[in-house]
């Protein structure tokens, strides 16, 4: 079976698709096949802009993705731009379905980088979460934080709802916000002990590829 990591965030627009294509690029880099899915995403147009750029990407890395489209890369695309339980009007969001795209992805890649919808209590369905994907994928798990003020309290939730349920991670942040102050106004309370997508990129792959040993 190949090696599944679900790319999660405390919010939406914290850039799980920028830290998806930086890992694509690292894992790809080290020999690996890597491939992609995205199981819902809102706000979709006239194509999904965040699975397409996954997926160009994942296929020039993995030509054999080329035997995939888009639909299988998102299989729930909703023109609503909204959590999924409004977006989706009175779509059933199947988890199996799900669960059979995925398979047919990781049987052509040693890696597959799975991308959440907004954070991990985004609602899905009235019984469904973003963090429950996480189990129904038996994926490892990349934790997203920004960097502007106020991400503390986000991160701290988002980190205690995954202990809570004995979910194993790697913590990164995206500093694109607030940088100039971050490291005065927000670090000091982590104590430099984190990992950012900037300039830690390597290290946060060691850490993910060392979960699955």
């Amino acid at each position: 079976m190949s090696k599944r990591i679900f790319i999660t965030a405390t919010n939406t627009d914290v850039g799980k698709t920028y830290a998806t294509l930086k890992l694509l690029k690292e894992l790809s880099s080290q020999g690996l096949k890597v491939g992609v899915f995205k199981p819902i995403e809102t706000g979709v147009q006239t194509h999904p802009l965040d699975g397409t750029k996954l997926f160009d990407l994942a296929l020039s890395l993995n030509p054999k993705l080329k035997s995939l489209n888009i639909n299988d890369i998102v299989p729930y695309q909703f023109e609503l731009p909204a959590a999924p339980i409004v977006a989706k009007g009175d779509t059933n969001i199947d988890v199996n379905y799900l669960i059979e795209k995925l398979e047919k992805i990781e049987a052509l890649c040693d890696v597959v980088l799975i991308e959440g919808a907004g954070g991990l209590m985004v609602p899905v369905q009235d019984d469904l979460f973003m963090v429950d994907f996480i189990t129904y994928f038996k994926a490892t798990t990349l934790l997203i934080s920004p960097s502007k003020l106020g991400s503390i309290n986000d991160t701290l939730l988002s980190k205690h709802l995954l202990d809570t349920r004995k979910i194993s991670f790697t913590w990164a942040i995206n500093i694109h916000q607030d940088k100039d102050s971050f490291h005065e106004v927000t670090a000091p309370y982590y104590k430099n002990n984190f990992l950012s997508l900037q300039d830690d990129i390597k290290a946060i792959k060691n850490e993910l590829m060392a979960s699955f040993k």
